[in-house]
């Protein structure tokens, strides 16, 4: 009798987990009674696939009920050791539909369509397992069964309890999916009483089988489609992987509330990026606002000679923030599209996933629950250079060259011709050079490794850390230094020799900046320095890095900053040229800046030495 047990009710779905669809590994339950691998539910909650919304809740996927908390699971060992008794069947080759010497016909039937129930007299073969064990098996099955079921008599969800039933009560049909016999399964009947003799008779409300006019009861797996138990009868069905076909109902609407999740993500994060891009739009507009009114004023101070020049100028604005507004607009309307077909997809989601025509819902799943090729946009921005004042600063610079040419222009003209020919110094670095500043090295905010010498005006980056406390001014990931003068009003200017080096950072930061642990270098930072790195690199240190093209590699840079208009700039003191110009607002008091990097390479041993202003003539 035991081994008749045996075969009419062990079968693969009833170790299979919803959600990967395998027979379980280490199966846990959920409050709500539903079982799932440990690792398939945990991946699933650690996913957000469990729920959404401002406070986050953890939802069962089968029934959907949600926890507040995310429920603490552990391992149903009583669960677990029937699943390895049942993969111990499935390998020793023990027949788990209880099909294999023949049925009893059903007297009920037409005459010509006969019906099989699983045999209950089948003998013993050398590989079934003992009663002894099968019989230990049946005891923790009806342990884990809902109270008020019997031993004897397993329900299947019923009309009045939508939630689906656990993976361990849930499907124990008569169908087996590994049957030594390549005999087809029983009948399946809808989802009414199943007792030890067999299923209650099928609902008439089902579809009929236009062959053999008999209800779709069954799901083939392999051809994808419902059939009926005369179907799985016959040769092109009999070695396929049949189940009853509202138990894939259940597992296909399972998978369809994670693609559906996933979809609302895929739009979000679609709409998230069309926010992105109006505030970015919004932001070079108003920066072509701020570029046209300054390149206007610029313009005013000239005579009308000038103003062909202005209009173009203005023009070449125009043509930038239009050409901005285009690309946006491209961008957005093809992002458009991608939402709106998303959202297409996700309204037909919603309605099948509500609608009770299953087999137009197993028609439709595979095609709606695939997520349609979309466009990759986690690297698309809408960007221009009116964003970072490149207009506003060659107007500026251009017009101080215009009036310092103009106003040299008598003197130049009363010259005889070769003293022309003399090189004359840049106007604009003598002027700085008149805010020369006395500026030494503070070792108190140095990195360990900086070796700093005891006139406090050279720094170089030793082999190792030095013994010196670790007090709050001192950056202990970056190899860099402050200077002991601070500004927050005025004009300063001092010069800083960096010779052959092949890596190096100099500027001014403020005093407020974090020093501990990685540390983000942009103005936002409080950090305006210029870089070299392998010997050619150079590059303002912004969000991303601006890269800087210099003919004549210098081997001093000056600095010079006005506090008052928030400028900073550095120049090639040798060629008496202007490398780059920055302008900002700095919120609190800043310092000179200081960094001779490793010497990994090998080649950048040398310091970085402040030194004397040598006044140009």
């Amino acid at each position: 009798m035991a081994m008749a047990l045996a075969t009419a009710f062990l079968s693969e779905d009833q170790f299979t987990c919803s959600i990967c669809l395998e027979v379980f590994n280490n199966p846990v339950s959920t409050p709500c009674g539903h079982s799932f691998c440990q690792a398939c539910i945990s991946s699933y909650w650690d996913r957000g696939r469990g729920g959404g919304g401002a406070a986050k809740s953890y939802q069962c996927p089968l029934c959907k009920e949600s926890f507040r908390k995310r429920p603490e699971l552990h391992i149903n060992r009583t669960l677990k050791e029937i699943t390895e008794q049942f993969k111990w069947m499935a390998s020793s080759g023990l027949s788990m539909d209880g099909r294999g010497g023949g049925g009893v016909e059903d007297s009920n039937s037409h005459p010509h369509h006969h019906h099989h129930r699983p045999s209950l007299s089948l003998a013993q073969k050398p590989a079934e397992m003992p009663e002894s064990v099968f019989a230990e098996m049946m005891t923790r099955f009806q342990r884990l069964q809902t109270p008020g079921v019997s031993a004897t008599t397993f329900l299947p969800p019923s009309d009045s309890h939508p939630q689906s039933p656990s993976p361990v009560n849930a499907h124990l049909s008569f169908q087996g999916q590994n049957n030594e016999y390549n005999d087809p399964p029983p009948p399946y009947s809808s989802p009414r009483r199943y007792t030890l003799s067999g299923p209650s008779d099928s609902s008439p409300s089902l579809p009929l089988c236009p062959i053999h006019l008999r209800a779709l009861e069954f799901f083939c797996r392999t051809d994808n489609t419902c059939v009926c138990s005369v179907c799985v009868e016959a040769a092109e069905h009999r070695l396929h992987h049949v189940i009853p076909a509202k138990r894939e109902w259940h597992i296909k609407k399972s998978q369809l509330g994670i693609s559906e999740v996933e979809l609302k993500d895929l739009i979000g994060v679609k709409e998230r990026k069309v926010e992105e891009m109006h505030t970015s739009l919004r932001e070079i507009q108003a920066a072509a606002e701020r570029e046209t009114e300054g390149a206007v004023c610029a313009f005013s101070k000239l005579i009308s000679s000038v103003e062909r020049c202005q209009a173009e100028v203005l023009e070449v604005i125009e043509m930038s923030l239009r050409s901005a507004e285009h690309r946006a607009q491209s961008l957005l309307r093809e992002l458009e599209e991608e939402i709106a077909e998303l959202k297409k997809r996700s309204t037909a989601l919603s309605q099948l996933a509500v609608s009770e025509d299953y087999i137009h819902f197993l028609k439709t799943f595979p095609t709606l629950s695939t997520l349609p090729q979309t466009k990759d946009w986690s690297g698309v921005s809408v960007a221009s250079e009116l964003t970072s004042g490149g207009i506003l600063r060659t107007v500026n610079d251009m017009m101080e060259h215009i009036v310092e040419e103009m106003r040299k222009l008598p003197e130049v003209c009363q010259r005889p011709s070769l003293e022309q020919s003399v090189p004359r110094p840049n106007p604009k670095i003598r002027r700085v050079q008149e805010y020369a500043a006395n500026i030494t090295l503070d070792p108190h905010t140095a990195h360990p490794r900086l070796v700093i010498s005891v006139d406090g005006k050279q720094v170089h980056c030793g082999d190792r850390h030095q013994p010196v406390p670790d007090n709050p001014e001192r950056f202990d990931r970056v190899v860099c230094v402050l200077a002991r003068e601070g500004f927050s009003s005025g004009r300063h200017y001092w010069e800083v020799e960096v010779g052959g080096k092949t890596d190096w950072d100099l500027g001014v930061a403020s005093w407020s900046v974090n020093r501990k642990g990685k540390i983000t270098v942009s103005p936002a930072h409080g950090f305006w320095f210029l870089s070299l790195r392998d010997q050619s690199d150079y590059a303002f240190r912004t969000e991303p890095s601006t890269s800087l093209t210099l003919n004549l590699r210098p081997s001093r840079i000056g600095i010079y900053v006005d506090c008052d208009k928030g400028l900073v700039s550095f120049y090639n003191v040798e060629a008496r040229v202007l490398i780059y110009t920055f302008t900002d607002t700095f919120p609190d008091t800043i310092h000179p800046f200081f960094s001779p990097c490793t010497n990994k390479s090998g080649r950048n041993e040398a310091p970085l030495t402040i030194c004397p202003v040598d006044r140009l003539t």
